[in-house]
């Protein structure tokens, strides 16, 4: 599987991606504060979630998935142990600590579920092991919203040429975020998209990209992202018709199934997973 995909998007496409960034950017500082102090006192080591082994043998490597503006993308794929064909897929959008071993770790979760996922990396290679180094990243993806999304996109792309059936994404805090735009991004070409506690999009021209049912899965306790913000995307996107499942946890903070870190709660962060799964299982032929 590996083959280099090279992404192009009409002028017109671009220039809208490029009014969502500057969008973005303006509304990133609310978020970004909200990240910084959920996670001040975090550190980058495994959570509890990225030591639970996959349910079935798998195996992992890093592949090129694309490129974008001449950068080449490169990710972490891992499938169920000699499997024959990719069968359905999952894109995943790590955290605002970049492609670390505990987002290989989870996607290898996913893929002992039967699934061949795609672990994307939007931050060009870096990796945190700092809050303010996370924050760093953090706001310099949030900062060119066209970027990432031709990288999400070229994820999708690829596995699409490389057989996959379906096509799902998922992604954890900042990760959150990207899944909503991966589908957005990759339109009719996604399946399902599932997304923790990631910033919310409310804007019904944006969100009209979106043709995958999405499960949101978020905290009543996060003070990073308010409850209210997350009503105000579900109703949009009840409003344009589109299949929309929102979760919110009451007792559960930010960051609660996170990969890495310390705000792991088991109980929530079990469930969630559980109801991810069945989602994928209802939607990822």
């Amino acid at each position: 599987m590996r083959t280099k995909t090279s992404l192009r998007l009409p002028a017109a496409a671009l220039a809208a991606l490029a009014a969502l960034s500057a969008t973005a950017h303006a509304q990133q500082p609310t978020y970004a504060t909200g990240m910084a102090a959920a996670h001040a006192h975090e550190t980058a080591a495994p959570s509890p979630g990225a030591r639970i082994a996959p349910r079935a043998p798998v195996a992992g490597e890093m592949v090129t998935y694309g490129t974008v503006s001449g950068k080449t993308l490169r990710g972490y794929i891992t499938r169920p142990a000699g499997a024959a064909k990719p069968g359905p897929a999952v894109v995943m959008v790590h955290e605002w600590w970049g492609i670390n071993d505990n987002i290989k770790a989870m996607a290898d979760r996913y893929a002992g579920e039967g699934y061949t996922v795609l672990a994307v990396d939007l931050f060009d290679g870096k990796v945190a092991t700092k809050p303010d180094e996370a924050m760093k990243l953090y706001q310099a993806g949030m900062a060119n919203i066209a970027a990432g999304e031709q990288n999400v996109a070229a994820a999708v792309q690829y596995l699409r040429k490389n057989g996959a059936t379906s096509v799902g994404s998922v992604g954890y805090c900042f990760g959150g975020h990207w899944s909503l735009r991966t589908g957005l991004a990759g339109g009719a070409q996604v399946n399902a998209v599932v997304m923790y506690y990631g910033a919310p999009i409310t804007d019904a021209a944006g969100l009209s990209r979106l043709k995958a049912p999405l499960l949101g899965l978020f905290g009543g306790k996060d003070t990073g992202i308010p409850v209210d913000s997350v009503r105000a995307m579900e109703a949009t996107l009840k409003k344009a018709g589109r299949a929309a499942s929102i979760i919110v946890y009451p007792n559960a903070g930010h960051a609660f199934a996170n990969p890495t870190g310390q705000s792991y709660d088991k109980a929530t962060a079990d469930d969630a997973f559980a109801k991810t799964v069945a989602f994928f299982k209802s939607n990822l032929k």
